[in-house]
This record gives C-alpha cells, structure tokens and sequence, in this order.
C-alpha cells in the first residue's frame, strides 16, 4: 500500500445531499455578467495572439466606412467641378481598393475569431464532460440525462458565440460608430451633437430590455432540455409506448413542450425586436433634424456640397452598425444564460475522493460496522445497522424482498453513494481512505441491465481491461464466458459492431460479454446485481455456467431472486426494511423455518405472494 496525494475535501467533511449540492437547477443570479465575462475570457487567454490578431483586422475593416465618406468629400467638390486629369482613375480606383481592404481584413478576422471560437467551444465541452464523469451518481439520479446533453451539446455551442462572434461584432461595430462620429465633429461638431443627443436614451432602452432577454433566454435553455428529454424517452422507451397505446400521449406530451418552447420564442422576438424600430425611430429623428440645420448652414456658406454629402454618408453609415449594437443584446443574453448553465455543470462538485491509500491489489475481505444508510428526502434509513463479514474469497448471497436494501448495500462497496454512519472495511481498511480508482479497481460487476457501448464485440470486452491487452485475452475472456463460439460464428467475428446497448444481442449473449469483460478485469471483488433474473432457463444455464467459472477464487455479493443463483453461495444474508434477520447456508436457513424458509417455500422471488404477505411487502430501497 502507498499514500496518494490527498484530494478533495478534508477527511470528515460532511457529506453534502445531492439536492443541495446540485448547481445544475441552482438560481442563475448566482453568475453576475462580469464573472461569466472574465471566465470567458480565461478561455480566450490561451490564444491571445489570434485573438489580438483578429481584433486588430476588426478594427481596421471598420476604418473604411469611414474613409468611404471621407472621400466623397473631394469626389463631390472637386470630381464634379468639371477638372480633368488623375482624379478621373483615382476615386473608381479608390472606392475599389477601400472595399479590397474591408474584405481582405474582415475575412482574416472571420477566420481569427472562428479558431479562437472553435477552440473555446471544444475546451468547454472537454471540460463539461470530464466534470460530468466524475460527478457522484446521486448527481445522475436528481437530474434529467437530457439536460446534461444539452449542456454539453448546444449551450456550449451558444457561449462560443458570446465569446467571439458577439465580441467581433462589438469591436468592429463599436469602432466603426466611433470613427464615424468623430468624423462628423470634424465637419461639423453642432450638426453632429444633434446626432448623437438621442444615443443615451436609446442606451437606457435596451438596458431595460436586457433583463427581460436574459429571463427569457434561461427559460429557453430549461425547455430546450425538456424537448430533448421528451424525445430521448419516447425513443428509449418506444416498445413500452407501443404496447401500452401510449402514441397519443406521447405526442401530446410532446406538443405541448414544442407549444411551450414556441411561444417562449416568440416572446424572446418581440423582446428583441422591440428595440430595433424605437433606434431607428430616433435615429430618423436625429436624421431629420440634421438635414434641416445642415439646408440653414448651407444657406449661410458655412457648408459646401461636399460636406453634406459627406456627412450624410457618415450619418446613414452609423444606421447600421447602431442597429447590429441595439440587436446585439438578444444573442449576448442567450449566450449569458448559456453561459450560466455551462458554468453550473463545471463548477458542480466532484466525486469525495479524500482517500490516500492506494491497494494494488485487495484480498478482498468486506465487513460492514453498523451501517445506516438513509437517501436523500427519504424518511426512513434504506439500511438501518447492518454488521456483516465477508471473507476473502467467500460469495454471499443477498436475498429478501424487494426494497429490502439489497441493492442499496452493494452500491456502497464501490462507494457509488456513502453511508450516512458506519464503517465499510476492504481488508481492515475503511473504504473512504482509499482513493477512489484504487477502491475500484478491486471491483468488477455484473448487473440485470447491462451496459454495452456501441462498437465492436472485441472493444467492449477490452473495456474491463485497465491496461492494453492482448486479442489472445480477449478471446479467452470470451470463452471463459461461453461467448466464444457465438463469437466466432459471426462474419465480422470480435469486430462486429454490437449496436446501441447491444441491441442486436439476445439478453443472455450481452449478459455473457459482461461476464467477458468482467473476468478480463480480474478484480479480486465481484458484485453481480440479478445477473440472471431477466434470463430464459437455456440463456440462464450459460450465463449460471459463466458465473461460476467468473466466482473462483474471488470475494463474491450475489443479489439475486431465482434460488439457483444462490443456493451455492458460501453463506446468504436475508434483509427485511433494511436489517439482516438472517445470515447462513441454504440448508442451515432453512432448517431455522424463518424469512429464508418462508420465501423458499413460496418460491423465492414471486411478486404474487410477496404482495400477499406482510413480510413480502415492498419498501423503499
């Protein structure tokens, strides 16, 4: 054994409940603007020479509307006052080169921002989903898989737009105003203070449109998530909902999270929407006033022809940068509120992982002290003082009815959930001071509901390797597993690709890979969670001889409800509401005509009986 350097919360940090220690659903207040801006730009950072760079192109692109209207000055005085000569080429050409420009830098900040942008969008996502295979499973339990997709997936996609796009189109709209006004105090510093007078009432309208926005745009984010939620169950869930004629409400379900998500839509574009025409209303304001002083200092030759139509070309050149400014609030709250929701997921809390101990490999001893185990919200203990003893190499099988805390007690020992008091030692060892890729690196298992990636036969039995390993192993892994000549009679052989979870397996081919990968990790514990339950008497034989070749030799918790599953087992622990009323042999138990005895007797495992006998009756796990 070796000491790990320390990580996570100190040793005895209380353990914090998942509802509470969840941000996913936490108050998005909690994320002022200015924080989510300097997060964002912590991501920015490590392209700061790009980033400089296609900000320097954005500013010079918006030098040339500018230049543009400066040059209809000379063009208007001099180019129509009959001279012949150079100026005849120079302002076709001229015009010609300034839109050059514009386009050449423009393109070259486009592509600067897009690799900025790219870069930041794939550091988010990693960042997301490292965060989320390492959240605790009480994390998966409290929140909807399809709003974790949807972090990951598309409101990450929109923080990449607030952290470049809208950014470019700040600086480049926001330089272009500035130039632009700063020439029109040149020509004329009354005409243009008539132009801008109206800019801080226009500023004050589109802050109050902002809070408005960012509301909206968060709820958009939450029924986003509900539309992928709906639609991932109704797929997930496809042969249920035909069976049970559950089409209709389906769609019904379904229409209405679309009805819902379309007129918050349609309130997000009236929102937005709203300060377009009230800019372009005081802008025309500001437009008119302008014309009519600029006819009265024309009548007193205070300004040529020129002039005015420099001036002009100035002012409707402000039009539309002012207008992308006034937009910009819609798509900078949507990515706000993006934001807050990547954020949250990020600074979610890990997996307590204050362990410092590292066993290479366990004998594989298990002894729980007086556990109690109690869930979140749940009134009552799922486990309430269980003290047992699990030898190194023995199997015990866990029986009882169901909510009796089977499943609950073999889901500490890979500390996918903590006991609320007690102590759980591997070997003499409390678990929580092993680290937590030590602690489960000692533990393979199996469960009814296998877990099977979409890929080849070979990969998926290679995962229960944590090391490189050999298609020798892998094939003899298989025909530890019975699989072995299944495997071989298939076309592709160890590379055919399995489908999504398996499907083009029968239950007991995937229960058998799980075997396969499970004896190629050969870990000293092994848990196998109603391995058989869901299994035809054929399937179950091959899958009963995989297990036992899988069980030499390693400390086995068997929970199981068919007696052909346990009647071999070393010893079996009855639970009742969350207590052991019984620990020995099958034979000794059933001498002892008690819990054990009584659900021999009517047939361990049938839900017709357990509903009529108080014993029987099921309980929260």
């Amino acid at each position: 054994m070796q000491q790990a350097p320390p990580s996570g919360p100190p040793s005895g940090a209380p353990l914090i409940p998942a509802a509470a220690s969840s941000n996913l659903e936490a108050d998005p207040a909690a994320l002022p603007s200015g924080v989510i801006f300097r997060r964002l730009l912590g991501y920015v950072r490590p392209y700061w020479g790009i980033f400089l760079l296609g900000t320097l192109c954005s500013l010079v692109a918006s030098t040339t509307d500018t230049l543009f209207a400066r040059l209809l000055k000379p063009l208007t005085d001099q180019g129509f006052s009959g001279q012949t000569g150079h100026e005849i080429y120079f302002y076709p050409l001229a015009i010609v080169g300034l839109f050059l420009m514009r386009g050449l830098f423009t393109f070259c900040n486009s592509y600067a921002m897009a690799y900025v942008g790219n870069r930041v969008l794939n550091e988010l996502r990693r960042q997301m989903f490292h965060r989320m295979v390492s959240l605790p499973t009480r994390f998966f339990d409290a929140h909807a898989s399809s709003k974790i997709v949807s972090r990951i997936v598309f409101e990450a996609s929109n923080v990449m737009g607030t952290a470049t796009s809208l950014f470019t189109n700040l600086v480049r709209n926001g330089f272009t105003v500035l130039f632009l006004l700063l020439y029109l105090f040149s020509i004329s510093w009354r005409l243009t203070l008539f132009s801008v007078v109206l800019v801080p009432a226009v500023t004050l309208i589109v802050r109050r449109f902002s809070s408005r926005m960012r509301q909206l745009s968060r709820a958009n984010m939450n029924m986003t998530g509900e539309l992928t939620r709906v639609i991932q169950e109704t797929i997930d869930c496809q042969k249920v909902v035909k069976v049970y004629g559950g089409e209709d409400d389906a769609k019904r379900r379904f229409g209405k999270t679309i009805d819902g998500l379309r007129g918050n839509a349609m309130r997000i574009t009236v929102t937005s929407s709203g300060t377009v025409p009230v800019t372009q209303l005081m802008t025309a304001i500001a437009f008119a006033f302008v014309v009519f002083f600029a006819l009265r200092l024309a009548q007193h030759h205070q300004m040529t022809p020129g002039d005015f139509i420099s001036f002009m070309a100035a002012m409707l050149g402000l039009l539309a940068p002012l207008k992308q400014l006034a937009d910009i609030n819609g798509p900078l709250e949507r990515g706000l509120a993006a934001a807050e929701g990547v954020f949250s997921l990020i600074d979610e809390p890990p997996e307590d992982d204050h362990g410092t101990v590292v066993v290479d490999r366990a004998q594989g001893a298990l002894e729980f002290q007086n556990v109690m185990m109690r869930y979140p919200g749940s009134g009552r203990y799922a486990l309430a003082g269980i003290d047992l003893s699990i030898r190194a190499g023995e199997s015990m099988a866990l029986v009882g009815s169901s909510g009796g805390g089977k499943t609950t007690l073999a889901n500490l020992i890979p500390r996918f959930y903590h006991a609320s008091e007690g102590k759980i030692l591997l070997d003499g060892i409390a678990i929580e001071e092993l680290t937590i890729e030590s602690l489960r690196a000692q533990i393979a298992m199996v469960s009814q509901e296998v877990v099977l990636f979409n890929d080849t036969i070979r990969a998926n039995i290679a995962y229960g390797s944590r090391a490189p390993c050999s298609l020798e192993q892998i094939r003899a892994a298989a025909r530890a597993a019975h699989l072995l000549e299944f495997i071989e009679e298939l076309p592709q052989g160890m590379e055919t690709v399995i489908g999504e979870r398996g499907v083009r397996l029968s239950g007991g081919q995937r229960q058998r890979l799980a075997i396969a990968r499970a004896i190629l990790k050969d870990a000293p514990i092994l848990i196998l969670d109603e391995a058989t339950s869901a299994l035809d008497t054929e399937s179950e034989r091959h899958v009963q001889q995989a297990l036992d070749t899988l069980m030499q030799g390693r400390t086995t918790v068997v929970i199981a409800h068919r007696l052909s599953t346990i009647e071999k087992s070393d010893r079996i622990a009855v639970l009742d509401r969350g207590k052991i009323v019984e620990v020995g042999r099958h034979q000794e138990l059933l001498a002892q005509n008690g819990t054990y005895a009584h659900l021999y007797r009517i047939g361990y495992g049938a839900k017709d009986d357990a509903a009529h006998d108080p014993r029987l009756a099921p309980s929260q796990a």
